[in-house]
């Protein structure tokens, strides 16, 4: 992109231009539209990379400039000047058809930042496409709302969505969920949550974290669907936000409330008693909450469940990747035939079902057909069994107990399937299914995967990876009055 330093007398020439390259882009046009239909040697002939080449070098050498645009910033004192076609930023933007309408120079002031990637975003206006890298995302996407360039506009919000799991040096989800709250995005705004809800481990570790604004920490923790290792890595990290950003204490208290501490072994919670200069601190915030993961603990959990509301938050677990709460499986070959395996988990996260394990068995299938699909054997002689294809079958998890037990009376369990992919060099969630005991399968379960293909997005080094997670999930048998 050229930098000019100042305008040029092209007022004589605007309509004309104008018309020249109105009558240009309708040729075009007129010439993608043939009507093939009536005649078999009818084609279309297509230059229009060849017109885009052409447009792209009208902006780069500012032949037949109509308009002036000087872009300002306050981090230098030399305005950047670009030589442009009225018509052309008209047909993008109605902000510059409304700005050019009665004058050919506009000064227009911008941020360092947008400032920056004012050639990319007049580039695109030029030739409809612009290379993005993720620190430029948020300053395009703003340039692209400012002056209402909707298709842009949708375009980076787009690869926004697309590239949460690329890796960055300071990390980027949690700066772009903040922008799509700024500029409410719904939509960004969700796909962040998700994604830093379902690799919440590699977001502690990282400088990432400390970025978190409270509203953000907040919404996090009052999810159960945190892909973590246990609810000690959640504190330990929470702990780290506390001590760095030091918030007043109404804020502090809300967040340490926040944390599952039920889902805490007994000795974990007196280290951090002990230890913790957070939970000193704040002691009389949670100090009841302390004592409820204490007598969960202590107590049998059918008793414990006479006198105090086990369907809440607190006593639900997380999706907690540590061994006693489930187990990886990495298929290879996933479409090669149908696989089994068998686990165990803690009945329960009570330090009184510490010695009691569940098994599990798992089933997968990779071309299940459902009834309406399986061959159809008939008396007639046109066709006796349907023909049926392998693409025709669709991925199938089934995970049933092993046994059953008393032990099992007041505990139902949920169960959740992570799949794992590689995304950027990182192996990260994509999906996350979940079913309760009612049911022994996860429904919908890969449908939209092709695991056929060696290529497939769910498949790393030809393996399918996943991890199971039971959630042992008390419940009251018996409803006493306290």
């Amino acid at each position: 992109m050229a930098r000019l330093t100042g305008a040029r007398p092209v007022a004589a020439r605007r309509w004309g231009c104008a018309a020249a390259f109105l009558l240009l882009l309708l040729t075009v046009q007129a010439a993608q539209k043939a009507d093939l239909s009536g005649d078999t040697t009818a084609t279309t002939i297509n230059h229009s990379l060849t017109l885009l080449q052409r447009l792209q070098e009208l902006l780069q050498n500012g032949n037949g400039s109509d308009s002036v645009l000087r872009v300002r910033s306050a981090a230098s004192d030399e305005a950047k000047v670009f030589h442009t076609h009225q018509l052309l930023l008209s047909l993008q933007s109605e902000v510059f058809e409304s700005l050019l309408r009665n004058q050919s120079i506009v000064t227009l002031h911008e941020p360092p930042e947008t400032a920056a990637l004012f050639d990319k975003f007049i580039r695109y206006l030029y030739c409809g496409g612009v290379s993005i890298l993720l620190h430029q995302a948020i300053p395009l996407h703003q340039l692209a709302s400012k002056y209402r360039v909707w298709g842009l506009q949708r375009g980076v919000a787009e690869y926004m969505r697309s590239h949460l799991a690329s890796e960055s040096s300071q990390g980027h989800v949690v700066g772009w969920y903040h922008y799509a709250v700024r500029v409410g995005d719904a939509a960004l705004q969700e796909s962040c949550l998700q994604f830093l809800a379902w690799n919440l481990s590699a977001v502690l570790g990282s400088a990432e974290w400390g970025s978190v604004s409270v509203e953000l920490l907040l919404l996090l923790l009052e999810r159960s669907d945190l892909v973590l290792h246990s609810e000690l890595e959640l504190y330990t990290a929470v702990e780290g936000w506390l001590s760095r950003w030091q918030p007043e204490a109404p804020v502090a208290e809300r967040v340490l409330r926040a944390i599952r501490y039920p889902m805490i072994a007994p000795s974990q919670l007196f280290r951090l008693q002990a230890q913790s200069a957070v939970l000193a601190r704040h002691r009389g915030a949670v100090q009841d909450l302390l004592f409820q993961a204490f007598q969960f603990h202590a107590a049998s959990p059918l008793h414990f469940a006479k006198y105090f509301d086990v369907n809440c938050s607190m006593f639900l677990p997380r999706n907690y990747l540590a061994p006693s709460w489930g187990s990886q499986w990495v298929i290879t070959n996933p479409a090669r035939d149908d696989r089994s395996t068998s686990f165990q988990t803690q009945l329960g996260p009570s330090s009184h079902d510490t010695g009691k394990r569940v098994t599990w068995n798992v089933l997968f299938s990779p071309r299940w057909l459902p009834v309406s699909l399986r061959p159809v054997y008939s008396d007639s002689v046109s066709g006796a069994i349907q023909p049926v294809r392998i693409e025709d079958g669709r991925p199938r998890l089934v995970i049933t107990p092993a046994m059953s037990s008393p032990d099992f009376a007041g505990v139902t369990f949920q169960k959740t399937v992570l799949v794992g992919v590689r995304q950027q060099g990182r192996v990260l969630v994509k999906h996350a299914y979940s079913f309760h005991q009612s049911s022994d399968e996860a429904p919908d379960f890969l449908a939209h995967a092709d695991l056929q293909k060696r290529t497939s997005e769910y498949l790393i080094d030809n393996s399918l990876h996943l991890h199971i997670i039971i959630k042992p999930v008390y419940h009251a048998l018996i409803k006493v009055k306290k």
